[in-house]
């Protein structure tokens, strides 16, 4: 006998990423496809670089423009630009004027009064899991941390793999890992700041993924894995896990403000999204991002 399928919830996810120091409030942003009105939604999902260069003030300005969405539970990751949020850099990186102690105040905003009143939840790298409002369960990995690229934060070398253990790390590669990202079955979404190799990665400087980050992403097949950091890679691919390898369907053109009318197979497709607002010219010109996914009816309290 077949086991009847769970009881899922329909629960719509707002990403955007790069917003470096966007501000919702400037009029020169009125061009900008994300402006007010949006949509309300139940989750938005931040995948990194909120700032230029860090700094308290910027990470207030941040919190103001997430504070301005209309969602539930918003969480957030830092990226390589965000450097104080990431205390061994800012420990060995301080210039003249900056202080040791501007990773706590920073630390602060993010996981402080102000964060709380936005209803913004900070993550650190690990795997969480939330009990919605709208009655779903959402499991999350999250991780901040790119390949060493200009010597910014959060960075590990290119030989090192943070995302699997070593059974199943690719040949030539160190794991490092200390929150692996979950098998199958164990993870709804992924969130990382940087994206997997020779997925909406291009840059001038070629494909600037981490192979290790897709090596983890195939085993986990996730209904959504998104990110943000190559600003020339934003934009969407379904991706097709066959048996005899992966399969991109091709790029999906952004609905915004209407949610990507896709659907998705647990096991069989993973929505990626490098939702990047900005431009390789550090222009904010793309649209944040919005898709509807099943997620399981929640057994946790609220």
């Amino acid at each position: 006998m077949q086991t009847p399928p769970l009881p899922t919830v329909s629960t719509r996810l707002f990403m955007l990423s790069d917003t470096h120091n966007f501000d919702l409030t400037d009029s020169s942003s009125d061009d900008h496809p994300l402006k007010h009105p949006l949509p309300p939604v139940d989750v938005i999902l931040h995948c990194g670089d909120l700032t230029h260069c860090g700094g308290a003030s910027s990470y207030k300005k941040a919190i103001i423009l997430l504070a301005s969405i209309d969602a539930k539970l918003k969480l957030v990751i830092a990226g390589n630009h965000d450097l104080d949020l990431d205390k061994d850099f800012w420990n060995t990186h301080l210039d003249e004027g900056d202080e040791p102690e501007d990773h706590d105040e920073a630390i602060e905003v993010m996981k402080g009064t102000l964060a709380k009143e936005a209803g913004v939840t900070y993550l650190e790298e690990g795997t969480y899991t939330f009990a919605l409002y709208n009655g779903s369960q959402l499991t999350i990995y999250a991780s901040p941390y790119t390949p060493a690229f200009n010597d910014w934060a959060f960075a590990y070398e290119h030989d090192e793999d943070r995302f699997n253990n070593d059974q199943d790390a690719l040949i030539g590669a160190q794991s490092i890992a200390q929150n692996p990202i979950p098998n199958f079955g164990e993870v709804d979404v992924i969130m990382t700041h940087g994206p997997p190799k020779g997925i909406l990665d291009h840059c001038p400087q070629g494909d600037a993924g981490c192979p290790n980050l897709l090596q983890a992403i195939k085993r986990a097949r996730p209904l959504l894995h998104c990110f943000g950091h190559i600003h020339e890679g934003s934009g969407a691919v379904l991706m097709d896990w066959k048996p005899t390898g992966i399969s991109p369907q091709g790029h999906i053109t952004n609905p915004f403000p209407e949610p990507v009318a896709e659907c998705f197979i647990p096991g069989e497709k993973t929505l990626m999204v490098n939702a990047a607002i900005n431009d390789g010219a550090n222009v904010p010109k793309s649209a944040p991002w919005l898709v509807d996914l099943l997620l399981p009816r929640s057994n946790l309290s609220e």
